[in-house]
């Protein structure tokens, strides 16, 4: 399956290449690492139970899971396809966010 791009609405939609989509992932896994790493340092190397660098942590390893799923996605050809509607994520939201499920209408829905 490619993800060059496809039609909806009789309209076509650039996508991101399989390539391309697998670069700007593995370089967000490896940003988030550098991130995790330089939580872990601040602390000292003493594990945090509350604060700031515990909900850092967490919003960090979310994000680690969400590009682990976003790798599954692209193996499995539904890289880049919304979750809730189904139509292609804008290449623009994934250029931004490129383990994103879901277009940006559907994710203000989601809450």
């Amino acid at each position: 399956m490619s993800l060059n791009s496809t039609a909806h609405a009789g309209s076509t939609v650039e996508r991101l290449s399989v390539p391309e989509a697998r670069h700007r992932l593995e370089h967000e896994r490896s940003a988030r690492l550098d991130q995790l790493q330089a939580v872990d340092e601040a602390s000292g190397g003493v594990p945090q139970t509350d604060g700031l660098q515990v909900v850092q942590r967490g919003a960090i390893e979310q994000a680690l899971m969400e590009i682990d799923a976003a790798f599954g996605r692209l193996e499995q050809g539904t890289y880049g396809i919304c979750q809730g509607c189904g139509r292609s994520i804008p290449m623009e939201r994934l250029e931004i966010l490129p383990y994103a499920r879901c277009c940006v209408p559907c994710r203000q829905r989601a809450g």
